[in-house]
């Protein structure tokens, strides 16, 4: 038999893990609506300018260029990874012991932190140039003309980088668990 104390210890234990795995679920389902609605933000944007009459007009899509496609799909595979991953986090509410399938998790957390990462960066590149330009390449910055179009590529950028700050803070927590359950002897 197990003295009282170290009862009290395993449940207290016990209690900190599900509370951190119910923050996993809450962190998750709110990057899922980070990511998505930066995906439909930028994948819905357009905005067109007619030039000094009606029947030339000059018209800017998120899909003219390929970092805002790149930018949308990796925020759409994200989304779906995050809602597919739910379950499971879930399931570690319930069961506080699921060691391997933390781990599994925490693996894809970390793939899918990187592909967010670099398609948000990559995003935030092309959104500083539409605002900056860059004089030495002769770019001239579009937003003073496409003012619409660049505040909805700027604010889709928010929920994307949101989301990589969730993953930021998902796995250190997913492996704080992972490590206590080693130091636990048997947890349900």
């Amino acid at each position: 038999m197990k003295p009282e104390g170290a009862v009290d210890q395993e449940s207290e234990e016990l209690g900190l893990m599900r509370g951190v795995s119910i923050l996993e679920v809450v962190l998750r389902v709110v990057a899922i609506l980070g990511t998505l609605a930066s995906a439909v933000a930028m994948g819905t944007t357009d905005q067109t300018l007619p030039f000094s009459t009606q029947t030339v007009l000059f018209q800017a899509q998120y899909d003219d260029i390929p970092t805002f496609r790149f930018f949308v799909i990796t925020n759409a595979v994200v989304c779906g990874y995050l809602a597919i991953s739910l379950p499971m986090a879930v399931y570690h509410i319930i069961r506080t012991g699921a060691a391997k399938s933390r781990a599994l998790l925490i693996f894809l957390d970390a793939t899918m932190l990187s592909v967010l990462t670099a398609g948000a960066s990559a995003a935030a590149a092309i959104v500083y140039l539409a605002h900056k330009g860059n004089a030495s390449a002769n770019w001239l910055a579009i937003c003073p003309q496409y003012q619409k179009f660049c505040e909805r590529i700027t604010g889709s950028l928010i929920g994307s980088f949101g989301a990589v700050l969730i993953f930021v803070l998902l796995i250190p927590l997913s492996g704080l668990i992972l490590s206590k359950q080693q130091l636990l002897p048997s947890v349900v």
